[in-house]
């Protein structure tokens, strides 16, 4: 039977090499992970570095690839144990290696098939036909570089082919060829330059087919920028005039690629190099440009001493081995900055290209060759930096830094976001171009009719599918292309011609972190987070398992560029909250002292200070500018933040891998953290020392920065107020949402602990005339000034700052203190409760009522604790009416509703329900008769078990208080003093105890108030008008003072009268008694 005689026609050459070229990609991929996989000990095959194992891989690789399985059972004897699982765990691999093995069968094929079809080749002619054959020639040499590359690849198919023998019998049926393969192509170059002689006319002709396009688009910047290269405002009459080229798609053909094919391609057809001198030319060309090529990703190939290797042992080419050395030292010598100049060109040109586009994005229509020339050549730009930087071979490396990449990766991200913006544009005007003006040309000249372009002009709105129309367009130019053609394209020219980057990770960050420290650069730092959107289109369906890792890459680094540039952010920002805050620390009433100093001395003409002493500058100096070129600090960081924010603001969210990131919520979560450790940190509260900030002093800075926060909404579109809830609401908490200790704690804890513990001690006074706390004099000075933390000013900032939920926690706090000493008072009427009992009675007969008092013991305990109770309350009412001042300023309108609430409960109500809206009261800042913190604070020591008990307790403590206040004359520290309004030791404050107390106890053992405030009364009254009988100096040296004790509790309370005072002690007493301390006093100050 005769051979069928082939038929050019019928080989669908366009279709074979589509599908070769894509699987050629896929193998890339797969041999490219198994490589890496490979160098990897964490995932490399458990196999090649089990020490069992070692002496079998050895011999394997040795003997490679012969098998000998009979007279080496000891060296193989672990093998047959783990066979069965070495045919599991590298059948992935092996079988990678034989589709490697028939890629290269069907490669081989169909180039002999294009030889026998004597196919033309022109890229300027059947552009289509000429960049996938030499794809695939550029395609299959990387596959067998990178092959070759895998150092462990003899160990793997070995072990496979033995384990299989072991198993099965015999060897894989693919092993022999495939042994073969790994053998031959040790040096895969050497290999392929005698395998591609046949070849060498079609694959040279389609190179020499560059020499039109590859050195007009290997221009140096100067002419870019003398032929105005992608500018649409050079010629604005032509502005809406379709840019047209003779042969439009190798315009933005990739340099890269036709590197790859010229400095490959003529390797393998070396020959073309002594005989035709166009192909010496692109050769040197190429050569002159480029360093190192990108085989696939990170694997790069160096030219220059691989070329010098193949052709140094050939005959006859002593001049292209010099060639190559004096293009390797151009190369170096000129390439970087020729590459530099270019990067500076396409930045400006891109930028305008990007901003007039923008503007009138109708324009992309006729203008789209302009979009993607200039995508092109910036893609190829970036990928030959970022291939050169981590394989510099020269000591100076200025020329492979560029910190403005950035800038040129961004407007590129401009470009194609206008491009799938408007694609619908885009595809309309095409559309109705190949069908007005393609189709009628194409009819003219084939004369066919192509009335399907036409056909596919579809209705408004609908999106075109033209891949099917590039394929038969592909397909129109293979069937034109082979010899015998009905058509040759040779001779109808005019039939002619119709980004991604996944740069390396280490190199990648490296720019990354060289944008952000750029000011100027940092609003371009987004187009990295935006570049991770793309990187899952490098993924290959012939490896699905890479997706994952690429994946979950993308995300990660997706997620360190957005942190990185909102803690960048967040880092300018605090800076200028750190400036504005030491700015209104300027303005703090203290900072006066000085000032009004010097002017007080210049009135009185006093010289003060020394000469030469420099004038203090006043608040707002920095704001008067001498000129505009004066930049302060503030003014760079300014600068910096809106540049940032730019970036951050550039799109609301974007999806990488299925998530969606939204740049502005990294920001906000910064600031809230950020937030929350200043107004923690701008306490300055020093635990050894004891030390914490003013209120007034950490409101105003706080203000400050919730200035500067504020403003942040200028340059962002960010809901600062929900920073502000989030973080100011979590400071009125005992701790926030990390459980780290709030600003309501750290006060809390200083007042209670420091302030409140020092007024115990007797180094502190609560003045009632002047609503504060006041150091007095002793021997060792307290390191604070009490007046500063305590007056009204104060608190009031204390309470802007902690607001009603941090204020209900510092009265829960002081509360707690109190309970716990009404349950040692408790244990005090316990121990005296015999006595007590019977004093109560016997109030009415002085003698029996002395011996009983001096049966009494821990009189001066349960004073002591009742005056630290009531400077607890004192305390607590400077805090509840700094409360009330804020919020009638905040909310004015509920606060008095609040207070009309509170004012007209009537008498009959429940208990319950009133204790209810004393609590609302209460929690507004409002005093009420009943203290309800107070009531839950001392309703914890109920046990309920024996109510008439505890109730017992109750009215004998009354008791206990009531007749032990005449020893409060014998104390020297009882005088009572006009001009504070009360005692130097505090006892002024036990009319607030003894009335709160009193309340809260008979509410939750209900009994009467009233009647046992009475009962208090005679007792009280009864025992100090025995002291006024007294005769010994000592025990009534303070009896004036003490007396008006009555008059205070009676003052202080809501139940007491001055009637039922009067009843019980003469009004007359308190008459002689106030004139008696004021007498007093004005000859203890003359």
């Amino acid at each position: 039977m005769s051979r069928a005689v082939l038929q050019p026609s019928q080989q669908k050459l366009a279709e074979k090499l589509t599908i070769l070229n894509d699987r050629g990609v896929g193998m890339l991929t797969r041999i490219y992970n198994i490589k890496k996989a490979c160098g990897d000990p964490k995932a490399k095959p458990s196999y090649l570095i089990d020490k069992n194992l070692e002496s079998a891989v050895k011999f394997i690789v040795r003997k490679f690839p012969a098998v000998e399985t009979r007279n080496n059972n000891q060296q193989l004897a672990q093998l047959q144990k783990e066979k069965s699982e070495i045919l599991k765990n590298l059948a992935l691999y092996y079988f990678t290696f034989v589709d490697v093995m028939e890629f290269k069968d069907h490669v081989c094929e169909l180039l002999n098939t294009i030889d026998a079809c004597q196919v033309f080749f022109d890229i300027t002619v059947n552009f289509d036909l000429t960049r996938n054959y030499l794809d695939l020639v550029v395609t299959y040499t990387t596959l067998m570089i990178l092959l070759s590359r895998i150092e462990e690849r003899k160990a793997i198919i070995g072990l496979y082919n033995y384990a299989h023998e072991m198993t099965h019998g015999a060897s894989d049926r693919e092993y022999p060829r495939l042994g073969q393969m790994i053998v031959d192509y040790e040096n895969p170059l050497k290999k392929m330059m005698e395998e591609f002689v046949p070849h060498g006319k079609s694959l040279s002709d389609a190179l020499i087919s560059l020499q039109m396009v590859y050195p007009r688009r290997n221009l140096s910047a100067d002419q870019w920028r003398n032929a105005q290269l992608l500018s649409l405002i050079s010629a604005p009459s032509t502005m809406l005039n379709p840019a047209q080229s003779d042969t439009m798609p190798c315009e933005y053909l990739s340099l890269d690629a036709m590197e790859k094919w010229i400095v490959f391609g003529f390797i393998l057809c070396h020959a073309a190099l002594n005989t035709d001198p166009a192909a010496l030319s692109l050769w040197k060309l190429a050569l002159q440009s480029s360093s190192c090529l990108c085989l696939f990703r990170d694997e790069v190939f160096h030219i220059h001493k691989a070329a010098e290797d193949l052709f140094v042992n050939l005959r006859g080419y002593n001049k292209r081995v010099n060639d190559i050395r004096e293009c390797k030292e151009s190369a170096l010598s000129h390439a970087g900055s020729m590459h530099r100049e270019r990067r500076k060109f396409l930045r400006s040109a891109l930028k305008e290209l990007a901003t007039v586009l923008a503007d009138q994005p109708g324009l992309l229509g006729p203008k789209a060759l302009f979009v993607f020339m200039a995508l092109s050549f910036a893609r190829d730009e970036i990928i030959w930096l970022l291939r050169h930087a981590d394989n510099i071979q020269k000591k100076s490396t200025d020329d492979f830094i560029d910190k403005h990449i950035a800038e040129l990766i961004f407007y590129m991200e401009e470009l194609r976001a206008h491009v799938r913006k408007y694609g619908p544009v885009m595809q309309r005007y095409y559309v109705q171009y190949l069908s007005g003006f393609d189709a009628v040309v194409l009819n003219e000249l084939v004369q066919v009719s192509y009335c399907c372009l036409c056909r596919h002009s579809k209705e408004d709105g609908e999106v075109f599918d033209f891949r099917g129309m590039r394929l038969d367009w592909f397909r129109l130019q293979a069937y034109t292309s082979v010899s015998k053609a009905s058509l040759g394209i040779a001779d109808h020219r005019e039939l002619g011609p119709a980004p991604l980057i996944l740069p390396s990770g280490r190199a990648f960050e490296k720019m990354f972190q060289q944008c952000l420290e750029l000011p100027s650069q940092s609003r371009y730092s987004i187009c990295f987070p935006l570049l991770c959107t793309h990187f899952m289109s490098c993924t290959h369906e012939l490896c699905p398992e890479e997706r994952h890792h690429i994946g979950d890459r993308s995300l990660s680094l997706c997620n360190m560029f957005l942190d990185e540039m909102a803690k960048q952010a967040r880092n300018l920002i605090t800076d200028i909250c750190t400036e504005q805050c030491t700015l209104s620390d300027q303005l703090l009433p203290k900072h006066c002292a000085k000032t009004i100093s010097q002017a007080v001395n210049k009135k009185s003409k006093k010289q003060t200070g020394k000469k030469g002493e420099p004038e203090r500058e006043k608040p707002g100096v920095e704001s008067m500018r001498k000129n505009r070129l004066l930049v302060t600090n503030l003014d760079k960081l300014h600068t910096a933040l809106s540049e940032l924010c730019f970036s951050i603001n550039y799109v609301p969210n974007m999806v990488v891998w299925e998530h969606t990131f939204t740049p502005r919520e990294y920001l906000t979560s910064h600031l809230e953290i950020r937030f929350t450790k200043s107004i923690v940190g701008m306490t300055m509260y020093n635990q050894a020392t004891q030390e914490i900030a003013k209120p007034s002093e950490l409101l105003t800075s706080v203000r400050a920065y919730m200035t500067v926060l504020q403003s942040i909404e200028n340059y962002v579109q960010i809901d600062i107020t929900r920073v502000f809830n989030n973080v100011l609401l979590q400071q009125t908490q005992h701790l926030d949402s990390h459980g780290e200790p709030t600003i309501t704690s750290l006060y809390t804890n200083w007042y209670l602990e420091t302030l409140l513990r020092q007024v115990s001690n007797g180094h502190i006074a609560y003045f009632p005339a002047m609503k504060a706390f006041v150091n007095l004099p002793t021997e060792n000075e307290l390191t604070f000034n009490a007046e500063e933390y305590s007056d009204i000013s104060e608190m009031r900032s204390l309470s802007e700052l902690l607001g009603p939920y941090g204020m209900k926690f510092l009265s829960e706090s002081l509360m707690w203190h109190i309970s716990s000493q009404v349950a040692e008072l408790k244990k005090l009427v316990v121990e005296n409760m015999e006595v007590l009992t019977q004093m109560r009675t016997s109030f009415d007969k002085p003698d029996h009522m002395a011996a009983l008092f001096k049966r009494l013991t821990s009189v001066d305990s349960v004073l002591k604790r009742m005056t630290i109770i009531g400077v607890i309350l004192s305390f607590r009412s400077l805090a509840q009416e700094a409360l009330r001042d804020v919020l009638s300023c905040h909310i004015p309108f509920l606060l008095s509703s609040v207070e009309d609430f509170k004012d007209h409960i009537p008498r009959e109500t429940d208990m319950k329900v009133a204790m209810n809206v004393y609590e609302l009261s209460s929690a507004a800042g409002l005093p009420c008769e009943i203290d309800p913190a107070l009531v839950v604070a001392l309703s914890s020591q109920k046990s309920g078990k024996y109510p008439e008990e505890e109730y017992k307790i109750a009215c004998l403590l009354m008791v206990f208080v009531a007749v032990s206040l005449p020893t409060l004359a014998s104390n020297v520290m009882s005088q009572y003093s006009p001009a504070i309004e009360g005692h130097c030791n505090n006892i002024h404050c036990l009319a607030k105890a003894i009335n709160q107390i009193a309340a809260a106890l008979f509410t939750i053992h209900k009994g009467s108030i009233e009647d046992r405030l009475k009962e208090f009364l005679a007792l009280a009254s009864s025992s100090l008008l025995k002291i006024g009988q007294e005769t010994d100096k000592t025990t009534t040296r303070n009896r004036e003072s003490v007396y008006l004790l009555l008059d205070m509790i009676v003052q202080e309370s809501p139940f007491l009268t001055m009637d039922l005072l009067e009843s019980c002690f003469p009004y007359v007493l308190l008459r002689n008694a106030y004139h008696a301390v004021y007498k007093q006093s004005v000859s203890a100050s003359a």
